[in-house]
C-alpha cells in the first residue's frame, strides 16, 4: 500500500501527482535507451497496480489503450497508485518486431538476469523496478503476427481474487490459462503479484473494438479493486463466457485457407469451420471443430502450411448462451462511440 512517501525509479512522488519517470535500459549499440513510465498517485491510500503493454514489440493495441485510459477524468478520484508502462519492449517496437534484437521473446525471459542476455536484462529491470513494487498487474496483449484474438481475459480462475477481477473487466470471454515457464505472469505469481492478461486484436494493427473494451476494462477492474468510485448501473452487468479449456486447430494440409466461421462465432462438434484448397488443383480439405465452443482466435492470412495454427476454439457447451452473450457485448460496443460509461452512470461518492 502506498504511504505518504512513494519512491519510484529514484523519484519521490507525493500524493495526487502525475509523473513520468524514465528507467534506464541497456544501450542499443551506443544509443541510450530508456523505459518511460507514467506514475499516477491518488490522494488517498490504496493498492499499487501496474498496467503494461507491448511486452511483444508488435502488439500495439495496448499502447493506445493506455494512452486513452490515462486521460480519463475519473482518475482524479483514484485511491492508490497506477504505474503505466505503454511500451515494455521498446527495442521490438522500434523494429516492428515481436522480439528483441537478440531474437528472444521477452515474455519467456523472466525473472531475468543482470548478467544475462539483452532479454534477460530487460526482464530483470522491468520486474525489479516495476512489477515487484505492485500489488496487481494488468498485462495487455494481441495475437501474434497474422492472427487475431477475440477480446478475452486470461487468468487463473481458481484464484477467487483474480477470477472476480477478470469477470469485472467486461471482455466477452474469460479463459483459464495455465502458467508458462519464463512468462511474466508465471514469475509474478510466484512472487505474490497476481496478473490479469488481456488478449485482443491483431499484431501491428489497431482494432477499435478491442481498444474500447480494454479502456473500459481497466476502469472496471479498478472499480472492483476499490480504487475508483463505485457506480449505480442503469443496466445489468455484462457476464462473460467463462471457459476452462481451449485448443488451437492446426492445418491438415498446405494450401489456401477459405474460412466459413468468423471470430466470435459458435461452432458445433464436427462442424466445418474452413476449407483448405489446393492453389493449382481441385482438391479441398475440411477443417472440423473438435468440440462445441466459440472461436476466440484465428489466422488472418489465407496461405497456410501443414501444421499451422489456424483456429483457436474455447470449449463451451451451451451454444445458445454463448451466442446471446456475444451479441450482448457487440450491442453494447456499438452504442459506445467512445468512453461514455462515466456519463451514463451515477457515481457513489
Amino acid at each position: 500500500m502506498p504511504t505518504k512517501t512513494f519512491i519510484f525509479g529514484g523519484v519521490e512522488i507525493p500524493r495526487g501527482m502525475n509523473v513520468t519517470v524514465n528507467i534506464e535500459l541497456p544501450k542499443l549499440y551506443n544509443t541510450p535507451t530508456q523505459l518511460p513510465v507514467r506514475v499516477i498517485r491518488g490522494k488517498k491510500d490504496g493498492p499499487t497496480v501496474f498496467v503494461s503493454a507491448a511486452i511483444h514489440g508488435d502488439e500495439l493495441n495496448g499502447i493506445e489503450i493506455i494512452r486513452r485510459f490515462r486521460k480519463l477524468n475519473i482518475l482524479k478520484k483514484l485511491s492508490g497508485t497506477l504505474v503505466l508502462v505503454p511500451v515494455v519492449n521498446v527495442y521490438g517496437m522500434m523494429n516492428l518486431s515481436r522480439y528483441l534484437p537478440d531474437r528472444r521473446d521477452l515474455n519467456r525471459s523472466f525473472p531475468g538476469s543482470s548478467k544475462g542476455s539483452l532479454a534477460g536484462r530487460v526482464a530483470k529491470i522491468f520486474f525489479d523496478e516495476i512489477v515487484s513494487k505492485c500489488d496487481l498487474g494488468i498485462d495487455l496483449h494481441t495475437a501474434s503476427i497474422h492472427k487475431s484474438n477475440l477480446p478475452q481475459v486470461r487468468t487463473n480462475i481458481e484464484n477467487d481474487y483474480t477470477f472476480r477481477l477478470a469477470k469485472a473487466f467486461g471482455a466477452p470471454v474469460v479463459l483459464h490459462s495455465a502458467l508458462r515457464d519464463g512468462s511474466l505472469r508465471g514469475i509474478a505469481q510466484e512472487k505474490g503479484v497476481p496478473i490479469l492478461l488481456y488478449e485482443a486484436g491483431e499484431a501491428l494493427r489497431f482494432d477499435e473494438s478491442s481498444i474500447r473494451i480494454g479502456v473500459n476494462g481497466l476502469v472496471n477492474v479498478l472499480r472492483a479493486n476499490e480504487m475508483l468510485p463505485k457506480v449505480i448501473r442503469k443496466k445489468s452487468p455484462k457476464v462473460p463466457i467463462i471457459t476452462k479449456s481451449s485448443k488451437w486447430i492446426r492445418s491438415i494440409e498446405s494450401g489456401m485457407l477459405r474460412t466459413i466461421k468468423a471470430l466470435g462465432d459458435t461452432v458445433k462438434e464436427n462442424e466445418i469451420i474452413a476449407y483448405i484448397d489446393e492453389p493449382l488443383g481441385d482438391d479441398s480439405y475440411e477443417i472440423l471443430s473438435p468440440f462445441d465452443g466459440i472461436i476466440i482466435g484465428k489466422s488472418e492470412i489465407p496461405l497456410v502450411q501443414e501444421g499451422d495454427a489456424v483456429f483457436h476454439i474455447a470449449n463451451f457447451k451451451n451454444l445458445n448462451i454463448a451466442e446471446d452473450k456475444i451479441e450482448y457485448f457487440n450491442e453494447e460496443l456499438i452504442e459506445q462511440s467512445e468512453f461514455h460509461e462515466l456519463n451514463t452512470e451515477e457515481i457513489i461518492e
